[in-house]
Parts: C-alpha cells; sequence; structure tokens
C-alpha cells in the first residue's frame, strides 16, 4: 500500500500541472483575455465621448504585454507564472487590487466554516438516521422519514434558501435569525459567549441548507447500503450461530455498508473549502464560492488560476483521502492487485 499511495501522491504534481497549463492557455487564447481588459480599461479613461481609445498605440500595448508578460509565447508565460508560485506568489487580483494569496487566505475561513459544519452535521445525522431505517426497513420510521427525505431533495437548495430566509429571517412573517452575513455589525463588542451565540444565529440557516443539499443521498446511500450487507451469507451466519441481530448488524455489516460512504468522502471533504455560489449569494456570505465567481466572470486571470490550483490540490488531496478510507475500513482491500 506505501507504493501505491506514493504513486498517487507523486502524480499530484504532473495533474496539477497538465490542469493549469491547459486553463492557462484557453483564458488567455479566448475572446476577452487579460490583454483585452486592460486594453479596455484604458479606453474607459479620458474623455466621456471615449476620444481616449483613439491614443492608445502600439508602444502602449507593447507595455501592456510586457507587464502581463503576454510578450512571450504562452508557454513561456505559463513557466514565469509556475515560477511565481514556486515562490509562493499567485500575483495581484485585478479586480481587487490586492495579492491573490491574502484574497484567498481571507476568505478559506468562512467558507470552510459554514462548509465544515454541514459537512460533519450531514455525516453525524445521515448516517445514524441510515442505519436506523435499514434496520426498520418497511416500518412507519422508515415510511415516515422516506417522505421527509424525498421532500428535502426535490427542493432545490437555492429555493430552500430563500424559503428560509423569508420564513425566518425577514419579519415578513417571523424574525428569529440574522438577515444573511456571518456575523452581526456590534460583533467586535460582544463579550466571549456573545460571540458564540451571535455566530451561531448566523450559521444556522445556513448550515441547514448545506446538509439539505447532501441530507438525502447520504441517507438512501446509507440504507441501502445496510440493507445489501444484512442480506448476505456472512450476517445470516453469524446470526445462526448465535449472535444476536443487533451485534451482528454493528459487528459486521456495518462495516462494511460504510465503503460507499467512503467513496465520496474525500471528494465531499475537498468541496468544503470550494464553498457553495448559491448559498453564499442568498446569505451575502462573503467566501470562496462568491470569489471564484467573480473571478471567472470578471476574468480575473491571476485570482481565478490561483483559486484553481489550490481547489485542484485539494480535490487530489480529497480522492486519496477517499482511498485511505477504504483502507481503514477494509484492510482487505487491495489496490496494487
Amino acid at each position: 500500500m506505501k507504493n501505491y499511495f506514493l504513486k498517487r501522491i507523486l502524480l499530484i504534481v504532473p495533474t496539477i500541472l497538465g490542469i493549469t497549463f491547459l486553463v492557462f492557455i484557453l483564458s488567455h487564447l479566448a475572446p476577452g483575455g487579460p490583454l483585452e481588459r486592460e486594453i479596455a480599461k484604458l479606453r474607459g479613461y479620458g474623455n466621456e465621448d471615449g476620444a481616449r481609445s483613439s491614443l492608445i498605440n502600439n508602444e502602449e500595448i507593447d507595455i501592456l504585454k510586457q507587464k502581463l508578460r503576454l510578450d512571450k509565447p504562452l508557454p513561456v508565460a505559463y513557466l514565469y507564472w509556475l515560477w511565481d508560485v514556486a515562490s509562493l506568489d499567485l500575483g495581484e487580483s485585478r479586480l481587487h487590487s490586492r495579492p491573490v494569496n491574502e484574497l484567498i487566505f481571507e476568505k478559506i475561513p468562512v467558507s470552510l466554516t459554514f462548509g465544515l459544519s454541514g459537512f460533519l452535521i450531514s455525516y453525524l445525522i445521515c448516517i445514524p438516521l441510515g442505519i436506523r431505517k435499514a434496520i426498520q426497513s418497511g416500518e412507519a420510521f422508515d415510511s415516515g422519514t422516506s417522505i421527509i427525505i424525498l421532500i428535502a431533495y426535490s427542493i432545490p437548495v437555492f429555493a430552500l434558501s430563500m424559503l428560509l430566509l423569508y420564513l425566518l429571517s425577514s419579519g415578513e412573517v417571523f424574525s428569529i435569525f440574522p438577515l444573511g452575513h456571518e456575523y452581526s455589525d456590534n460583533y467586535d463588542d460582544l463579550d466571549f459567549f456573545e460571540k458564540i451565540i451571535d455566530r451561531a444565529e448566523h450559521m444556522f440557516l445556513p448550515v441547514l441548507c448545506y446538509v439539505s443539499g447532501s441530507f438525502a443521498m447520504l441517507t438512501l446511500l446509507m440504507k441501502n447500503s445496510l440493507l445489501d450487507q444484512i442480506s448476505k451469507e456472512y450476517v445470516r451466519t453469524a446470526i445462526s450461530k448465535g449472535l444476536s441481530f443487533k451485534d451482528a448488524i454493528y459487528k459486521h455489516a456495518f462495516r462494511n455498508s460504510l465503503i460507499p460512504i467512503a467513496t465520496g468522502f474525500g471528494s465531499n471533504l475537498s468541496l468544503v473549502l470550494a464553498g457553495s455560489l448559491i448559498i453564499e449569494l442568498v446569505f451575502s456570505i462573503d467566501g470562496i464560492g462568491l470569489l471564484s465567481f467573480q473571478a471567472v466572470t470578471e476574468r480575473d486571470t491571476n485570482l481565478m488560476m490561483g483559486l484553481l490550483l489550490i481547489q485542484s490540490f485539494l480535490s487530489l488531496i480529497g480522492n486519496i483521502l477517499s482511498d485511505l478510507c477504504y483502507i481503514i475500513i477494509d484492510p482487505r482491500i487491495n489496490f496494487e492487485a
């Protein structure tokens, strides 16, 4: 297994190089690239009738190209960007006029707080719920919770977010929770416990929407996986030898039923830092999801490439974590084979 994981770790570098090189080339070749954006920015200055546009000459364009390192072939420009990355410099955001490093590491704690809370709560609720649904399959509890799960699955996250805001925050019906953002305006004036309560109140609705996105899928996956294991011969054999039904499930079937859950564990964990654009937009949360949206729509190349680099790395690490979960759950799994 050491060789397998060593290979996977070593493959991270060429994979990230391939992803970033492809996106770097496409972002510069597509219409409205960095050079065109800077030229358009220059043309926006000057007289109200746009006379400044006629003053842009080849010399100014050459200066812009040198500034953006586009006076050289794109593969060479990519190598320059790669060199900056190696020195932990992701450049400056054209949109925010700030270093990309600062922007990303400023937004990561915001998305991490909401995303990780939703991630942990989803697994803590869905796994026990799926187990009980499997044990009581076909009974009243299973049928009743299936209706709730079906409703939760059928409501889009955007619609649920807007509905919760209208019902519980707007004051039109109730005003139980604050209206968006991560904390109140007077947050700095609160004491320690008041800050905790204030954070919890602001986090409740966004985290609830995070949980709803994976609630149905995880619960049904856990239920169906456990039902599949319960029907297998080794469980019936354990029960026939005198083991109680409860012990047969928790000592044998439960562990094997976690394998499908582990499949998406690493990927879901990597998505935690990616943020959720819809939830961040609705609840006015200034996180990674909103920052990524701005980078793409405004064609902020440095910011877009910095976010792509970090998210690609986290996604690849997440896949390795999924494989590691396989081995922890079932040591018999042999990836080398």
